[in-house]
């Protein structure tokens, strides 16, 4: 075999600019609005399956609302993420950069190439737009 080709993660960057800045900003408040409205339904959805067991059989109202109460918990934790995250995204600059989801490329590998300068490679975007790559 005198060559193979591979999958070589690259990065992917956003240049953050007013648009951006907006759009994200409301896709975290979004999610926030969201995550609210299932903790609200959680704990009606809670009262109503509490009433039920309590009807039926007593011992098993602790551990539904310890399932119960381990729901709230995962989503008190992704909306504490969340708030973070738009906490951060305030005090970004536009002009920063930001990660974004990683691409691959593929690369076709000789032997003798140096795989240092093969791996790694960056895509800067901004508005959309692809404005530079890096090594």
């Amino acid at each position: 075999m005198e060559e193979m080709q591979i999958l070589v993660p690259v990065a992917v960057k956003s240049k953050l600019t007013e648009s951006l800045k907006t759009a994200l900003m409301n896709e975290i408040m979004q999610n926030i609005s969201r995550v609210d409205h299932d903790m609200s339904q959680l704990i009606s959805d809670e009262k109503e399956k509490v009433a039920e067991q309590a009807k039926l059989n007593v011992q098993a109202i602790a551990p539904l609302r310890a399932q119960y109460e381990a729901q709230r918990v995962r989503m008190q934790q992704v909306k504490d993420k969340l708030i973070a995250d738009k906490e951060h995204l305030e005090k970004l600059t536009i002009g920063a950069e930001i990660p974004r989801t990683p691409m691959n490329r593929i690369v076709t590998l000789h032997i003798g190439d140096d795989m240092n300068t093969i791996m790694g490679g960056e895509i800067l975007v901004e508005d959309g737009k692809i404005i530079a790559f890096r090594d």
